[in-house]
């Protein structure tokens, strides 16, 4: 089942997004479904400015909250990113425009995998569908990365 389609009104609804795929990263699904509100209040609603000024004290107190997913790295990612986030924001006049200034789906995911924290491959194109941004059909992505149903292909041996 595909992940819901979202129309982003503000950047704290693609800071949302990208987020969870960078807390997912390595976790299960439901564990990350599970903590998903006391996340996004901890992180004010992922709103880019305040996420932004958070402290390194805000990240210890929230590395120590039971209520969070306790991995420094991912907090210290999502600050990382909303601060990159404002920086192509205002650098482009808007986000989405950011997303759009590459040329072709290809050019936008290496940009978003150089600029953003814990986005791979598999999330900058979660990430661009969710947002509603053009994405090739799910098959033909995985086939150009050689998966099928979900997994990595194995390398053809040579003869």
């Amino acid at each position: 089942m595909p992940p819901k389609q979202i129309r982003p009104k503000s950047l704290a609804d693609y800071l949302d997004v990208l987020s969870r795929i960078a807390f997912e990263a390595g976790l299960s699904g439901r564990v990350v479904e599970a903590k998903w509100d006391d996340i996004r209040r901890a992180f004010h609603g992922f709103e880019p400015e305040r996420v932004a000024r958070m402290t390194p004290r805000a990240v210890d107190k929230l590395v120590e909250d039971e209520r969070m997913i306790r991995s420094r790295s991912k907090i210290e990612a999502t600050i990382a990113n909303a601060e990159t986030m404002l920086e192509l924001d205002d650098e482009h006049k808007s986000f989405k425009r950011y997303l759009r200034s590459h040329g072709d789906f290809e050019s936008t995911v290496k940009d978003l995998r150089k600029r953003f924290k814990f986005i791979g491959d598999n999330g900058a194109y979660r990430f661009l569908w969710i947002v509603g941004e053009q994405v090739p059909s799910y098959h033909e992505w995985a086939e150009s990365r050689r998966m099928t149903a979900g997994r990595l292909a194995r390398p053809r041996r040579r003869s």
